[in-house]
């Protein structure tokens, strides 16, 4: 595999994880913020949506028209990162599938080495698909890495992807346990 289909195919597996993180809630838990900054699960798909058609689109002198409000100064502070009450699971997760589509064209299209802007950096600074790949892939992983947090605080589920979660085997009883072991640790290590 040569290293452009490589970083996509990077990419694409964070992208899956992320929607992954949605699958079997229902549309209040997608939407609850679990943190005292509001994050939620919804949101970090529609910010990340957002994120995404920026970077491998209007970076390129590729934009998405229909998400141009976001990029504009009057936007709403952190509207992005959050889905009003009108707006539909099936939207955003079709807002991100839809500029999955769109990037994914870009990256077809453009060599590695090929050129764009980043306008919310100022404009100045010149930038290569290959330079924004390896951006989104650690944006989204990012992103990913809060959705599994705010997703196990919702249900206890946790890993990194369907069929692969990543983590020591144990059921419930066992992670109390150790849970419990840590923060013993932590109290000793802190004179508590």
């Amino acid at each position: 595999m040569d290293l452009k289909a490589a970083l996509h195919s990077d990419l694409q597996e964070a992208r899956e994880a992320l929607l992954w993180k949605l699958e079997g809630l229902t549309d209040y838990d997608i939407r609850r913020p679990m943190v005292p900054t509001g994050t939620n699960l919804l949101g970090l798909v529609k910010h990340v949506a957002i994120v995404e058609a920026g970077y491998l689109g209007a970076t390129f002198g590729r934009p998405i028209a229909e998400l141009d409000p976001w990029f504009r100064e009057d936007a709403v502070v952190n509207a992005d990162l959050w889905a009003t009450a009108e707006e539909t699971r099936e939207q955003i997760v079709g807002l991100y599938r839809s500029v999955w589509e769109h990037s994914d064209a870009t990256v077809d299209l453009l060599g590695l080495d090929a050129r764009g802007r980043v306008p919310w950096w100022g404009g100045s600074e010149e930038v290569t698909v290959l330079r924004i790949l390896v951006y989104m892939i650690a944006e989204t992983n990012r992103h990913a890495g809060h959705a599994d947090i705010v997703r196990e605080l919702i249900d206890g589920s946790a890993g990194w992807r369907r069929g692969d979660d990543s983590l020591a085997p144990g059921d419930k009883d066992w992670w109390q346990i150790y849970r419990d072991q840590l923060e013993d640790v932590a109290r000793k290590a802190s004179g508590h």
